[in-house]
């Protein structure tokens, strides 16, 4: 596959993770994807709950530790939330979500502890904090930056292209259409144990896929910004999507019978399927990739994207 005229790196392998929040193993089973791409053999696999696919991962790692995965959910919360509550890193946030706190704060009524009114979605509306000017406020900074930079048009318009119409969510939001809440703090528990088995997690450390001794990178991804616009959960808009991409995009042109399949018949593999393609394209970034020095950004991070930290 061709990487826009950037160096091939070793990387072994890429994951991209379409996540799910839900409670029951089945619904879990049924839309959690993952799109993975070995040396150049595509897959799409699904059928393992969240406790499955991170021991698939772990067990991916040791196979091949030059590995790339990517997980559409957010890794964080606004800085501020992590401050209030004695959080001095993501990892510490990671461990208090664990605790038992996202549990709580999913809960939509909660007889034993008064309920976190800033955690909204049906059958709770947005509280009035975070409603006008206070949207910013429930909001990461990469949050607003995948839709709002104002230098996007003029520096990317590719990109810009990509992103038109696309509305920044809150972590705050927890139910309701569009809501990345509840599948991020139930992600966190498992983000926490694929470091404790090796992985890296970017933006909050290096990348080391390039070292003697490569250990496995984490990024979170947002799936509409790989797309780009498509009326994903319309099976004609994705047919229509992937025959434009076997015309104009080589890499596409390979794959199997079975991957073309899958991705036609769910709207979630269709996304693992389109996300791992982007990553693989531009997997030259990854080895580049360097924590970052800004002190928000240690606790909020950084939605991964093409070119992201060039």
């Amino acid at each position: 596959m061709r990487t826009s005229g950037r160096t091939m790196t070793t990387i072994e392998r890429v994951v991209a993770v379409d996540w799910s929040g839900r409670v029951d193993a089945a619904g879990q089973r049924r839309h959690i994807w993952a799109g993975v791409w070995t040396r150049g053999v595509v897959t799409l696999e699904a059928g393992r709950t969240r406790e499955e696919l991170m021991e698939w991962l772990v067990a991916l790692a040791r196979e091949t530790p030059r590995m790339v995965v990517g997980i559409d959910c957010c890794f964080s919360f606004p800085a501020w939330f992590l401050k209030e509550h004695r959080c001095a890193t993501v990892f510490d946030f990671w461990r208090h979500v664990a605790a038992g706190h996202g549990e709580r704060w999913l809960a939509r009524e909660c007889e034993e502890v008064k309920r976190d009114e800033r955690f909204w979605g049906k059958p709770h509306k947005r509280p009035a904090q975070f409603c006008g000017e206070g949207l910013q406020r429930s909001m990461r900074w990469t949050d607003m930056d995948n839709k709002f930079a104002p230098q996007l048009l003029a520096r990317d318009p590719e990109r810009a292209a990509k992103v038109k119409g696309i509305t920044p969510k809150s972590p705050f939001q927890i139910g309701g259409s569009g809501s990345v809440g509840t599948g991020s703090l139930r992600a966190m528990p498992f983000l926490l144990k694929l470091r404790e088995a090796g992985f890296r997690v970017w933006p909050y450390e290096d990348a080391v896929l390039g070292a003697k001794r490569p250990q496995p990178l984490l990024v979170e991804m947002y799936t509409r910004l790989l797309t780009g616009a498509v009326a994903k959960s319309n099976p004609a808009a994705r047919k229509a999507y992937l025959a434009a991409k076997k015309k104009t995009d080589e890499a596409y042109v390979g794959l199997s019978r079975g991957v073309m399949t899958k991705a036609l018949g769910s709207e979630d593999a269709f996304d693992a399927l389109v996300c791992a393609m982007e990553m693989v394209r531009y997997q030259c970034e990854f080895a580049r990739l360097r924590a970052t020095n800004d002190e928000a950004l240690k606790l909020e991070g950084i939605t991964w994207r093409p070119g992201v930290q060039e």
